[in-house]
């Protein structure tokens, strides 16, 4: 079991059951903090905590469909009362609907990725203020889960790119009003991680210009690092906005 930190801290993923969001979270206990893995689908985030090594007492398991407010008001209830704590809050779930050109998107799509991707962000960030603001000492970091699609779209993409440009102006406003009361707030921008989710661009993906080319990929140890990194600055110190690609992908440069 590693632990490396002096005295307890305490950190809520989002979207903690597969990708991004299991493994930060599954890094972050390995560094000795405690964490709240939140999810909808919770089952399999016992399933691994049943493979780790580590105290019992470090980890909690919350459920909670985020881009319901009401049951992420619940789930930060839950958190407030067992640990009384949040250091750092990983604002990460999020969905990516199916490609499509703006006259086959439907209705039911959009509102569903604006629920999950900006509303349910929103929700969690919050609550995070709110716990943030009261506990003493006061203050902490969210990171909002930006995505390369903060910067630039994929055709076919206006639903999700949509919200992900968003969760700038969130990161931004929210990083505003968290400077009162010592709360940092900044945004980690990801581009492509190798996982099954991310297969097809090994073999080849539709560009902007129409052709189809295989993208590099990056290791998700790349991820995490920078994640532990970012949530183990002093709060004295904010990454207001960082880009996290694999070196060769085509994102800098015309398409």
């Amino acid at each position: 079991m590693q632990t490396h930190l002096d005295t307890p801290r305490y950190a809520l993923v989002t979207g903690a059951s597969s990708g991004i969001g299991q493994a930060c979270a599954t890094a972050l206990l390995k560094a000795g903090w405690h964490v709240a893995f939140l999810a909808r689908r919770t089952q399999v985030i016992d399933e691994l905590l049943e493979s780790l090594d580590f105290q019992a007492s470090q980890a909690m398991v919350l459920r909670a469909d985020i881009g319901k407010d009401q049951e992420v008001r619940e789930a930060f209830d839950t958190l407030q009362k067992h640990w009384g704590r949040l250091d750092f809050m990983f604002n990460n779930a999020g969905v990516f609907p199916a490609g499509a050109s703006p006259e086959n998107i439907e209705a039911e799509d959009w509102r569903r990725a604006v629920d999950i991707n900006l509303n349910g962000s929103f929700y969690c960030l919050s609550n995070a203020f709110r716990m943030m603001k009261s506990q003493d000492p006061m203050g902490g970091r969210i990171l909002n889960n930006g995505s390369i699609s903060a910067h630039a779209p994929r055709p076919g993409s206006m639903v999700y790119t949509t919200t992900k440009h968003a969760m700038t102006g969130l990161t931004k406003a929210a990083a505003l009003d968290g400077r009162a009361f010592n709360i940092a707030v900044g945004q980690i921008d990801i581009g492509n991680v190798a996982s099954d989710m991310t297969a097809v661009m090994a073999t080849g993906i539709v560009q902007a210009d129409g052709s189809i080319k295989q993208e590099a990929r990056m290791d998700m140890d790349s991820v995490t690092q920078t994640v532990l990194n970012i949530a183990q600055l002093p709060l004295s110190a904010n990454v207001l906005f960082t880009t996290i690609m694999a070196t060769q992908m085509p994102f800098v440069g015309r398409g």
